[in-house]
């Protein structure tokens, strides 16, 4: 890595992977950096299902009506749940430990998608959520936030463009005070 904000630069969503399977010292790295990811007063709600079977990737896929066929083709995905009678931030917990294992896949030089569960449907309008915890036999007052998909690039992307970067976003001392 040559920096942190190169490494921002070069994450990009990955939806297409080879069949190369994953240095089991990488993905263990992987999982040290979302293992050490900040929690609320270090709670660390989540917990990190990591699934490599086939079968239950291709069962994983189908979860929710859109966006997660794409974890069929991956190498792994980990799907990042949370007790919800630990922390009632464990939304934000579990959303911050995905941020940094995808940042520790691109760092590998690995690719990933986050596929969004919590709030999703599947094609019969049943959650998607109740779909993996099914899959997964997790507990009831466990919930899911998302599947991380990783695995070898098929391709590169094209870094982050800079010129599109929205400083009509920032806002110094109060909402609108640059306008002035």
């Amino acid at each position: 890595m040559k920096s942190f904000l190169d490494l921002l630069k070069n994450r990009r969503s990955c939806r297409r992977f080879t069949n190369e399977p994953l240095d089991k010292n990488v993905v263990a790295d992987i999982i040290r950096a979302a293992l050490m990811s900040p929690s609320g007063h270090r709670i660390n709600p989540w917990e990190f299902i990591l699934v490599e079977d086939r079968d239950m990737l291709k069962a994983l896929s189908v979860c929710k009506a859109a966006g997660a066929q794409l974890i069929e083709g991956a190498a792994m995905a980990v799907v990042v749940a949370a007790d919800t009678t630990k922390t009632d931030v464990w939304i934000e917990d579990a959303s911050i430990a995905t941020i940094i294992m995808q940042l520790a896949v691109e760092d590998a030089g690995l690719g990933s998608c986050w596929v969004q569960i919590r709030l999703r449907k599947d094609a019969m309008e049943n959650s998607a959520e109740e779909n993996v915890k099914e899959l997964l036999a997790l507990p009831e007052h466990y919930a899911v936030l998302s599947i991380v998909a990783i695995g070898h690039k098929e391709r590169e992307s094209r870094p982050f463009d800079e010129e599109k970067l929205q400083w009509e976003k920032v806002h110094i001392g109060k909402y609108g005070a640059n306008e002035e």
